[in-house]
């Protein structure tokens, strides 16, 4: 095959589609091959989403709150087939990557802080994965010393192969690794009934109160996390996965959005059966003090088992928000660079990844390295950027001269303006609650809740009422593709459009330099 062939074709973990063939699937055998070769962007983002600190997020409420809060998982499923929907349509029709679109469609200065943001982000996010292979490698003796410089090597040599479908295929074994929960639920004998009845009828154990809310409110704002519509958006464009195989690439976003949140259920029910009789709402204390809990109690390895599932979470965690990291990078010098480029011919790219993986792994065994406070920085910087990465991709899904006949439909944007209400007032709750630790949390979601829902009743009808449908094309939908940037129509300017950037704006600002200072205030107290 041709180097020019080559460089088109879609090369998985589990197949090939070649450049020149376009043509339609008939019988259950063609689509599952097809389906095996495009399936690995939505599954990893999604598996890679449940890192160290979802794993330690769903153990805690196992432990805490047993099977009470199973009931929040179904919830996720259309909140993040919904929203990575939307980033991999994105990518497939405009062939860029979500930061450099941002910097195209709303300019410069708005595109280079949104980078700079989630490069930051993510820097702290990567600290926090190897915070958990060191717990995790702890509870086997290993020293964080040893632990977190192997992990480093590992993730680069994985990474810098020169290849997308080798680096796939290494991030579909860690996938697999995922599986060990299984062994871990037989082990910890939960109560079945339980479990099914919880995951369906809402309760708090010991009642609702500022703890529950906020860890409920940590649940799902693991779903999405901003480094996710970075990495699955251009890990599509660097697999070259076009709209002609957009329905796959959903297939696949749909797959990985239910395995995760039935891992992430297994893990709640697992530690709930082994822990939860315990202890009450405060007996959690670390995902390393988990590990040895279900060693203690439940034993036959399930400590082990436990403190695998922390290692493999942790590892393809840092590898998905690293790439997302030098994806980003990659965007602000409008470089197209990706994991199919050899090292040689792509320095920038992989030295961007080797520098964060060196410097986050340095900072996470620092001794008396302030990890509980960057853990805490995570979880608020994350609540303060998801308003506006949401917003952001809702508005580029309605772009008509971007994304032509793949605009988003009426009935897509009244659920989406739906789930991205829901996700900013989780988001703005668990902020203030960050920065003002006296404020009443459940007070205040109710006041958010109402405001909104008076919005939504009022603002969706009008919204759908005014929006026109997707316009016409010559040619196939599925051959459409977004033309050269430059050649794009600007973004109309509307009035409601400048007032939403500068609410956002004046949101990061505000709660931004808040954050710093309370920050400041827990590092020197």
């Amino acid at each position: 095959m041709d180097e020019k062939s080559t460089e088109s074709q879609i090369s998985g973990a589990f197949g090939t589609i070649t450049s020149h063939d376009v043509g339609g699937r008939r019988g259950p055998r063609a689509r599952l091959l097809t389906l095996l070769a495009i399936i690995g962007p939505g599954l990893i983002v999604m598996v890679g989403d449940n890192d160290a600190g979802g794993v330690s997020t769903y153990a805690q409420a196992g432990q805490n709150y047993g099977y009470t809060l199973l009931w929040t998982l179904p919830l996720l499923i259309p909140v993040l087939i919904i929203v990575q929907e939307m980033v991999a349509r994105l990518g497939a029709v405009t062939g860029v990557g979500h930061g450099r679109l941002i910097r195209e469609r709303f300019g410069r200065t708005w595109g280079n802080t949104s980078i700079f943001s989630i490069l930051f982000l993510n820097f702290l996010i990567i600290v926090t994965e190897f915070i958990g292979v060191s717990l995790s490698m702890e509870y086997f003796g290993v020293s964080p010393y040893l632990s977190v410089p192997v992990a480093v090597i590992l993730l680069f040599a994985v990474t810098a192969t020169g290849s997308f479908q080798r680096w796939e295929r290494f991030m579909m074994l860690f996938v697999a690794v995922n599986f060990f929960v299984i062994p871990l639920v037989v082990l910890a004998k939960p109560h079945y009934g339980s479990v099914l009845s919880n995951a369906v009828i809402p309760g708090i154990r010991g009642g609702a109160n500022s703890s529950a809310v906020l860890l409920i409110i940590s649940i799902i704002g693991t779903t999405v996390a901003p480094w996710q519509l970075y990495f699955q958006q251009s890990n599509i464009v660097d697999k070259k996965i076009t709209p002609r195989w957009l329905n796959y690439e959903r297939v696949d976003t749909i797959i990985g959005s239910v395995i995760v949140v039935i891992g992430a259920g297994a893990l709640i029910a697992a530690t709930a059966a082994g822990l939860s009789g315990h202890g009450g709402t405060n007996a959690y204390t670390s995902a390393l003090g988990i590990a040895h809990g279900l060693n203690h109690f439940v034993g036959h390895g399930t400590g082990s088992l436990f403190a695998i599932l922390l290692l493999n979470a942790s590892v393809i965690g840092a590898a998905a928000v690293t790439l997302a990291s030098s994806y980003a990078m990659g965007d602000l010098s409008n470089s197209s660079q990706g994991l199919n480029a050899r090292f040689a011919d792509a320095r920038g790219f992989y030295g961007a990844f080797a520098a964060l993986l060196v410097v986050a792994g340095t900072v996470a065994v620092i001794p008396h390295a302030p990890l509980g406070l960057i853990t805490l920085a995570v979880q608020a910087i994350c609540g303060l950027m998801l308003p506006s990465t949401t917003i952001t991709v809702l508005l580029l899904c309605n772009d008509r001269a971007l994304m032509g006949p793949w605009v988003n439909a009426k009935w897509l944007n009244a659920v989406a303006v739906t789930i991205v209400v829901i996700l900013i007032v989780l988001s703005i709750t668990m902020m203030i609650s960050t920065l003002f630790t006296s404020v009443n949390v459940i007070g205040l979601l109710e006041w958010l809740a109402g405001v909104s829902a008076a919005v939504l009743v009022v603002g969706v009808p009008i919204g759908l009422k005014k929006m026109a449908p997707p316009p016409r094309v010559d040619v196939d939908r599925r051959d459409w593709r977004t033309p050269r940037l430059t050649l794009v129509a600007p973004m109309p300017s509307s009035r409601a459009r400048r007032w939403l950037m500068r609410a956002q704006g004046t949101y990061l600002l505000v709660a931004g330099s808040l954050l710093f200072v309370r920050i400041i205030q827990l590092a020197t107290s």
